[in-house]
């Protein structure tokens, strides 16, 4: 469990470092607030007292994310190589099949680092913001809270049907996020049966949408569009921009997003880590 000078230390080296390479991090806030207890994701380079260099770890079933940052005054010292190192080291002692390096597109001092790496592309990510748009409501598609065990298992089911997990993996994400996540699960009905969810993270004055998927049966019925409508629409109510994320391959998914009025302002790219 990270505290709270933890975070303000990472939250501060970030912004030098964006500010310094004109690129923005996905340091992931809403997971580094809901560490456990006793489970070392996140590993610190402190000199004289000052965050000088920070990765952070992200599982998600038997896959890990590691994103990291180093001061500009402070680089090439090593200091990067060794958190890495660190984050290698735990992925491999949790048996993690797949660990994915992540790099801002924009960062040149990242593509140079990586280049020096074993690793291989493996997929670029969008980051895509909602701008006004009139969206249109129908009372077929509605949203409710993710609150019975059905509900559960649905969510798991569409774990394993939308993003690749196996069954295991999904139960063990799903139960992770109950325990230490406040997002809102959030159940899709369509014409009277469950055709999806998603989450719905509210923090630092923004809403991100995660984890949306409709089962693959229903898809291409207009149920997606409809559901992530009613969602943008109760969030702009609240004031809220609203933010989500989208793999640069997955046209569909694009598409739909950009249809409802979301806009790409920022990319990632994922590097696989080939040991």
């Amino acid at each position: 469990m990270l505290t709270e000078k933890q975070l303000n230390d990472i939250k501060a080296l970030q912004e030098v470092c964006e500010n310094e390479g004109g690129f923005q991090l996905k340091l992931n806030f809403d997971m580094l607030k809901n560490r456990e207890e006793n489970n070392k994701e996140d590993f610190f380079h402190y000199e004289e007292g000052r965050l000088v260099g920070f990765l952070g770890s992200y599982g998600f079933g038997n896959k890990v994310e590691l994103c990291g940052m180093v001061h500009p005054d402070y680089r090439r010292r090593g200091i990067f190589s060794r958190l890495l190192q660190m984050g290698l080291d735990m992925a491999k002692n949790r048996n993690s099949k797949t660990v994915l390096l992540n790099a801002p597109t924009d960062s040149k001092t990242a593509k140079a680092f990586l280049k020096n790496i074993t690793c291989t592309f493996s997929v670029g990510e969008y980051q895509m913001k909602w701008e006004k748009t009139e969206l249109t409501e129908d009372p077929a598609v509605t949203i409710r809270p993710s609150f019975s065990h059905d509900d559960r298992e649905a969510e798991i089911q569409l774990e394993v049907l939308g993003f690749g997990l196996n069954e295991s993996e999904a139960r063990e994400m799903n139960q992770k996020i109950r325990e230490i996540s406040s997002d809102q699960r959030l159940i899709i009905e369509a014409y009277g049966k469950t055709a999806g969810k998603m989450r719905v993270s509210e923090s630092n004055g923004e809403a991100w949408i995660y984890g949306f998927a409709i089962f693959p049966e229903l898809r291409g019925k207009g149920i997606g569009r409809k559901a992530l409508s009613k969602v943008v629409k109760m969030e702009d109510q609240k004031g809220l921009p609203i933010f989500l994320e989208v793999e640069a391959k997955n046209a569909h998914a694009l598409g739909l997003y950009e249809s409802c009025g979301f806009r790409s302002y920022h990319s990632q790219d994922y590097y696989e880590y080939l040991n």
